[in-house]
């Protein structure tokens, strides 16, 4: 896999948080013009990002391996590596179409605002532990300060109007669905694996693992067959196929618990996209919440390329 500098794996990092706020109105979308149910759309989102990362495997080479010797000698090497590589790919997948679709319980049990509080917000934190039992990375007071300070940007940003329907049903929905997503993160920090294959891979797996449901709910778009399917490309292309890339090629240089908390930039840019495409006030509290957001990202960013080695 091509060396990735903790600059670019931040930058990485970030474009897919921006783009993953774009996906919860491109589903939204799906939904209205399309009358999919939810985890019909979670499966075509995983169906068209494998689809568009196999187009572009096949037109530009994009996650191919690169040999770096004579076939000879490294083909004993790949053999044995290939058992290790498909569990990662399928446990990827599997872990994927289980955050996705608690996070749709989560919402079903206790509203969009307590399961995405929960559900953004208990990430960063079994990361943080995770990264810290596993993988022997250390947060230290200023990471530690940057995580409380995201936890409270996100909390005023999403519960400004206040805790809606609270459910233990939907709470635990949630932290299963942060658990998914966390050990998605701490899985693929610990890989070498091409990470465009592994999103691949993960996203076949994932919307096997989805079809059933997705077929019982209803699985073709009814409505307008022209912007329900013009959604999906969106879908497919931008917050799945690009960020899902972008985020496990970042993973490569960015510490765990970093590239979780610069994914809370996500529901900043659906806040924004509320306001600018659906006519949504701009509130204090979401005004308050994002600048809390954004400045912890910024701390951890500074933070990471600070502890950076530098070139010799």
């Amino acid at each position: 896999m091509t060396h990735v500098s903790v600059r670019r794996g931040l930058l990485y990092v970030s474009i897919a948080a921006t783009a993953w706020g774009t996906g919860g109105a491109a589903g939204a979308l799906l939904h209205q013009a399309g009358g999919l149910g939810p985890v019909a759309v979670s499966f075509w989102r995983f169906a068209a990002g494998a689809a568009v990362l196999l187009l572009a495997r096949c037109l530009f080479g994009l996650g191919r391996p690169r040999p770096a010797g004579p076939l000879t000698t490294l083909r004993p090497a790949r053999l044995a590596r290939r058992g290790p590589v498909l569990g990662r790919v399928l446990v990827t997948g599997v872990a994927m179409a289980v955050y996705q679709t608690a996070y749709f319980a989560a919402i079903a049990e206790s509203g969009l605002a307590v399961a995405t509080v929960v559900t953004i917000g208990a990430t960063p934190v079994l990361v943080a532990a995770g990264g810290r039992l596993l993988l022997g990375e250390h947060l230290g007071a200023a990471g530690l300060g940057a995580v409380t300070i995201a936890l409270t940007g996100l909390a005023v940003l999403t519960l400004g109007d206040g805790w809606a329907a609270f459910s233990a049903a939907g709470v635990g929905w949630a932290l299963l669905s942060a658990a998914g997503y966390a050990g998605v993160t701490l899985l693929n920090r610990a890989s070498a694996d091409e990470p465009y294959a592994t999103a691949t891979g993960g996203f076949v797996v994932g919307g096997l693992c989805l079809l059933p449901v997705a077929w019982a709910q209803g699985l073709l778009p009814s409505g307008d067959p022209l912007a329900s399917w013009a959604v999906v490309a969106y879908l497919g292309t931008v917050p799945t196929a690009l960020a899902y890339g972008l985020f496990f090629t970042g993973l490569a240089a960015v510490r765990a618990t970093t590239a979780a908390v610069i994914s809370l930039v996500e529901p900043v840019g659906a806040a924004v996209l509320g306001i600018l495409l659906l006519g949504e006030r701009l509130t204090p509290a979401t005004a308050c919440g994002s600048v809390l957001l954004l400045g912890a990202v910024a701390l951890l960013a500074l933070k990471e390329r600070g502890q950076a080695p530098v070139p010799v």
